[in-house]
């Protein structure tokens, strides 16, 4: 999906930057790294996070300063810097840029309604006529995963009948009064590309984009290029996973399939060199943030981590990435993984990235993901062990109250039916964690998976603890 952002426990959503030339960063002495500098810290990195394969892409002043792989795919090949990747939602950059060539060619206008330029677009909220395209990719629309029928776009074939299925749709905010993150707007953002160019959108990109800037590896969706299946670890296991499929496979917010080597390419444009795709005046509108939210248009501002820096992730549910432009020293990172695990391990390695890029040392990186599982493991542990002992200890239970009236008996059962009805309402409570995007049980039985076992034991451990106890009273009032 475009940004998962991965709370379920550790989702992150998409925590995106972009730099804002009115402030005032202290420059370092531009010194550029050798190859090598980077291509061990990434071989460091893939040991230390223990990601089964990654590839990555550092440029400068134009230039790609390195490109590499690292570790193996599911068929066992060795990643390389050509291997074909699914990005998520760095593709919203790319559908953004698509959108403002268009603007510079007169066909789409920027602060225009969608409504007067998108035929098909309705939805159930009058509000939605107001929407503007910038609005769109600002992620200002006023759309937000929780008022859209997302199972409905996710069946849609084709992104005409994506428009189609947001007619019982309504918004949760006003037309540019507040941000939310969602797919919705760069899918209608990727019609419009087709609309107003009258080309297919893969084929738009595939001739205005790829082609011109030297991207042989690039497509929209995997029919031409096709990624080996991903990984998702449970407990400490890497397995390899074909990817969800859905119709976001080959959307504006998150379809496309690129290397490490294309991404280069892709990145110094996104500085301003290379092959021109928009002019300058457009490209510092969609690395430049809103009044509402520190966004652009497929970029936006991380002030995390010192100077203001341009970054987006990217999350599928077998394929993880991370991008940023660092305007402080003029490197451009791009890392991807064919993983996806509770812990999003190529945003910490983009960081260290930037950190040698600036000439500081990296954070030391760990397999966060061990840690975690280790202690859902240890969760999961001590649920079957209360489980047990409250099987055994049912009679007892029983015994002590079997003369207590009903209203006595039920408070004390709930402490062995929160957990079930903790994971009855999972896909709802990741939903509200992650501010109102859509979770199915399907997604849960992806990297979430651990979490998800973890929490079926728990269920399963305080079913059995009542199971046990109710048949005890049962059998202790037949008994009298």
């Amino acid at each position: 999906m475009g940004s998962r952002a991965r709370v379920l426990a550790v989702v992150a959503g998409a925590v995106v930057g972009l730099v804002v030339p009115a402030v005032a960063v202290a420059q370092p002495e531009r010194i550029t790294l050798s190859a090598s500098t980077f291509d061990d810290y990434l071989a460091e990195s893939v040991r230390d996070t223990g990601v089964p394969g990654l590839s990555a892409v550092i440029t400068r002043n134009g230039e790609i300063v390195h490109a590499a792989g690292y570790g193996r795919d599911a068929t066992g090949a060795a990643i390389t810097a050509r291997t074909p990747m699914r990005i998520a939602s760095l593709t919203k950059a790319f559908t953004a840029t698509a959108v403002m060539m268009l603007v510079e060619d007169g066909a789409i206008g920027l602060d225009r309604p969608v409504a007067e330029q998108l035929p098909g677009f309705r939805t159930a909220d009058p509000r939605s006529d107001r929407i503007t395209v910038r609005q769109l990719l600002n992620q200002t629309s006023g759309f937000a995963d929780r008022t859209v029928d997302i199972r409905a776009t996710e069946s849609a074939d084709s992104l005409e009948r994506y428009t189609a299925t947001l007619r019982t749709a309504r918004l949760a905010a006003e037309p540019g009064a507040r941000w939310a993150y969602t797919n919705v707007n760069y899918n209608l953002a990727a019609r419009l590309v087709e609309v107003a160019s009258g080309s297919d959108f893969g084929e738009f990109l595939r001739q205005r984009i790829f082609d011109r800037l030297g991207m042989p590896d690039s497509a929209l969706g995997d029919d031409t290029i096709t990624p080996t299946a991903g990984f998702n670890s449970l407990f400490g296991h890497w397995t390899a996973r074909a990817e969800l499929r859905g119709f976001l496979d080959d959307s504006g917010s998150g379809g496309v399939v690129t290397s490490a080597a294309d991404m280069g390419r892709w990145l110094i444009a996104q500085s301003g060199d290379g092959p021109p795709l928009v002019g300058a005046d457009s490209l510092a509108l969609m690395h430049a943030p809103t009044p509402v939210r520190d966004y652009g248009m497929g970029w936006g501002l991380d002030t995390e981590h010192g100077a203001p820096l341009l970054t987006h992730s990217g999350n599928l549910f077998t394929y993880t990435s991370a991008a940023a432009l660092d305007p402080a020293t003029g490197y451009g990172f791009a890392v991807l993984a064919n993983s996806a695990a509770l812990h999003d391990d190529t945003y910490a390695i983009l960081t260290g990235l930037v950190a040698l890029g600036r000439g500081e040392p990296p954070e030391p990186l760990v397999d966060a993901r061990l840690r975690i599982e280790a202690a859902l493991a240890a969760v999961m542990a001590g649920a079957l062990g209360l489980g047990v002992a409250g099987v055994l200890r049912s009679r007892r239970w029983a015994e002590r109250r079997g003369d207590s009236r009903w209203w006595w008996i039920v408070p004390r059962c709930v402490p062995a039916a929160l957990p079930i009805a903790l994971f009855a309402s999972c896909p709802q409570a990741m939903s509200v964690l992650m501010n109102g995007r859509t979770v199915t049980w399907a997604q849960l039985t992806y990297f979430p998976a651990p979490l998800t076992i973890t929490l079926l034991t728990c269920a399963f451990a305080g079913a059995a603890i009542l199971i046990a106890r109710l048949s005890r009273l049962r059998s202790l009032s037949s008994s009298r």
